[in-house]
């Protein structure tokens, strides 16, 4: 089969996938939020600890773990460009490096999500301003969709800050903002879909089992961990290559394997804030920048509202940390208007050169 053949059989066959992903997968979604069932799970202090040190000696799940810097930096990671293989695709270079979907798509314009093709180029987007507020428990940015979570450092131990692809709730059911907790962790989820979806599915002409158990074709994954709003769950999915897009009823969906990191590392009662935050704006290196997402569809937002809304977190960071050098306007105008998750110097003179700060010793910060 030649190159052309390939690519359009390839692309065929992802559009049956993502249709049914959205079509078929999303009623399952409003279905598991209803109602979950499985093994409730109570973490000891001792498992937390043994998860920990696991977690540790497993440098490839650590992909987005970084040192917290201090409270006047604001970004962390660095953009990385790696090579496609001859069987790669977008979605599978950016599973490796716990990037979803959209942010694979945004950061690379001009390149085949499907075949990429051996010895292209890709922009992997693992530079992230930090959300704004407090630095701690779990913080769920949706037009982003990442997860960022401060875990709780034991004495003597260097504060870190983890980050995760996430898929979040789509238009017409949309992820709830705001602040709630943890409540439980539920490993192998059983899902029981309500009876409309079941006649959803009959009319047009599948059946769907009054109880889906545990499995590979289970939508929750091996892990669901319960929030203190009822109905949501942030879990696994049983179709990691939809991580990373607005598919589900509201429920948060991580990759199986990062899902599975944390959830014996994640403790009963951990805040969780859900934030609706476009453009977040961050210091680093004596540079100001700005990390641009495309805002919710249904915040129907022109360029004008965008703008505004952009300014405005840019003066908050501004009241806190004044800036010596000016703010290029225009490349805040540019950044908002790319929008593709890549974070963008802003000030006209930085003091100081560029280096990456997840790794740079202390006094560069």
């Amino acid at each position: 089969m030649n190159r052309v053949n390939r690519s359009f059989s390839v692309n065929l066959l992802v559009f049956a996938f993502f249709t049914g992903l959205m079509f078929l997968v999303a009623p399952v979604a409003q279905a598991m939020d209803d109602e979950v069932a499985g093994t409730e799970v109570e973490v000891s202090e001792a498992e937390r600890e043994q998860a920990e040190a696991e977690a540790a000696r497993d440098e490839r799940r650590q992909r987005n773990v970084f040192p917290l810097p201090p409270g006047d930096v604001d970004v962390v990671g660095e953009i990385q460009i790696v090579e496609a293989r001859d069987e790669d695709t977008l979605l599978d270079i950016g599973r490796r490096y716990g990037i979803g979907f959209e942010a694979m798509r945004m950061a690379n314009p001009g390149v085949d999500i499907w075949i990429p093709g051996e010895g292209t180029e890709v922009v992997i987007p693992s530079r992230y301003v930090l959300p704004p507020g407090p630095r701690r428990g779990l913080v769920i940015n949706l037009p982003e969709m990442r997860i960022y979570y401060y875990p709780e450092p034991k004495a003597g131990e260097r504060p870190m800050v983890e980050t995760y692809a996430v898929s979040v709730g789509r238009m017409d059911w949309g992820t709830p903002i705001g602040t709630t907790r943890v409540t439980g962790h539920v490993k192998d989820p059983a899902w029981y879909p309500p009876a409309s979806v079941r006649e959803r599915h009959a009319n047009e002409g599948r059946t769907l089992p009054r109880v889906v158990d545990p499995g590979p074709d289970n939508p929750l994954g091996g892990y669901a961990i319960g929030l203190d709003i009822p109905s949501y769950f942030i879990h696994g999915t049983n179709r990691p290559a939809g991580v990373g897009m607005r598919v589900t009823h509201g429920c948060i969906r991580m990759f199986p394997e990062d899902i599975e990191y944390i959830f014996n590392r994640l403790p009963r009662g951990t805040e969780v804030r859900i934030m609706n935050e476009p453009y977040k704006v961050g210091w680093a290196s004596g540079q100001l920048f700005v990390q641009a997402f495309p805002p919710m569809e249904e915040d129907d937002i022109d360029d004008a509202e965008a703008y505004r809304k952009a300014v405005q977190a840019l003066v908050k960071v501004l009241e806190r940390q004044p800036a010596d050098g000016k703010v290029d306007r225009d490349q805040l105008r540019a950044a908002i208007q790319t929008r593709n998750g890549l974070p963008v110097a802003i000030l006209e003179e930085p003091e100081r050169d560029m280096r990456n700060v997840a790794t740079a010793p202390d006094l560069l910060w």
